[in-house]
């Protein structure tokens, strides 16, 4: 069985299973605070020739030619801050423990993401992959299910993909719950993209915390820090990781949250892209780059 990384309640493993939630590094607080982008880029310290040219071409000052350069650094830095998130992706739970994001989703003008409840609880804050503050939990259920949702601020969006193989993005197009037998890959921020079968719809499993019900059973490896991350069968989303035994080097046994119910429950819309590239391999074929 995994030992766990995570939330000192979650000490012990149940008869059937384990969480995943891992920890994480320094909190994104901890470093020094940076110096503005027109600070960095010493826009004050502009040369003469190109305040003259600004002078001659855009009929500016020396003064005005300085702002205008410190707010297009401003402007430029503000864009490169801002990310797209993708499924299975990490994130850190008040700058600590870390998670994997599941699915973009949206609410209304808000967007996040749907992830597992033993990630955080209503209120706990979020940092990205690069633990740039991200967003809060909104709403989470554990133990009797194992279902949350992130809202992220203005900083982050939403982006239809699954982070697959090799970084490459595997579309999400709808949430069409796959049968027994079903090839389905999981993508979580410890190890990544990794492939196997469903073998159970509907069943349950027992974690010290309590009982977890309605959750999907799969062939699947996972690892402390996959918590909350991507299960999709070809392009349809099937759910977020809940826990389970094993790791990716023997191989293991995984439940999954199904999506469906997170987003019923929380009145969430799944992100998805414009078009399906085509259904997803047939039971026993093996997910292209999949392990």
């Amino acid at each position: 069985m995994l030992k766990r990384h995570a939330r000192a309640a979650c000490t012990a493993l149940a008869a059937a299973g384990l969480l995943l939630a891992g920890t994480g590094g320094a909190t994104a607080d901890s470093a020094p605070a940076a110096p503005s982008a027109a600070a960095a880029l010493r826009t004050a310290d502009a040369p003469p020739e190109l305040l003259a040219a600004m002078q001659r071409d855009l009929g500016l000052t020396p003064t005005q030619a300085k702002a205008r350069l410190a707010h297009e650094a401003e402007a430029g830095a503000t864009a490169a801050r801002l990310r797209d998130r993708l499924g299975g992706d990490a994130y850190y739970m008040n700058g600590s423990g870390r998670c994997s994001v599941g699915f973009p989703v949206i609410k209304g003008s808000t967007n996040g993401f749907a992830t597992a409840g033993h990630c955080g609880r209503a209120g706990t804050t979020t940092s990205g992959f690069n633990q740039v503050a991200q967003g809060s939990f909104q709403a989470s259920v554990f133990p009797g299910n194992d279902m949350a949702w992130v809202a992220a601020n203005a900083q982050w969006t939403a982006t239809p993909y699954v982070k697959g193989s090799g970084g490459v993005n595997v579309q999400v197009t709808g949430s069409v719950l796959q049968p027994v037998g079903a090839s389905v890959c999981r993508s979580g921020s410890t190890t990544g993209w990794h492939c196997g079968t469903i073998q159970q719809h509907g069943t349950s499993v027992t974690y010290p915390e309590g009982t977890i019900s309605g959750v999907t059973r799969t062939t699947v490896c996972a690892e402390p820090g996959d918590s909350g991350g991507s299960y999709i069968s070809g392009s349809q989303a099937q759910g977020v990781t809940s826990g389970g035994s094993g790791n990716c080097s023997s191989g293991g046994t995984t439940f999954f949250q199904p999506l469906n119910p997170i987003l019923s429950a929380y009145g969430l819309t799944l992100k998805v892209s414009g078009s399906d590239p085509g259904p997803g391999p047939g039971p026993g074929d093996p997910e292209p780059g999949g392990t």
